[in-house]
């Protein structure tokens, strides 16, 4: 299962929105990716959704593959839509 997000936080994908996407993709056992620009990485690995750069616009895929890959994919569309607002 595959998603795109616009990232329309002003700041991007920073430290704090990292550390949130990342805690709440290791709740899931799916296998959960995000991409960006042509590089994947694994999001349940911080140093790997920092070393991306995400700013403010850029388009991002999340995949998740696995038991729960619905659950994980609602919730993660909740989170990123959540900090989109702030």
């Amino acid at each position: 299962m595959k998603k795109d997000f616009v990232i329309s936080n002003d700041q991007g994908v920073h430290a704090r929105p990292a550390t949130l996407l990342v805690s709440r993709a290791n709740q899931f056992e799916s296998d959960i990716t995000l991409e960006y620009d042509g590089e994947k990485v694994d999001l349940k690995s911080i140093m790997g959704v920092l070393s991306l750069g995400i700013n403010r616009g850029s388009l991002v895929t999340i995949e998740a593959k696995g038991d729960d890959e619905v659950k994980a994919m609602e919730s993660l569309s909740r989170l990123i839509a959540e900090f989109n607002m702030q």
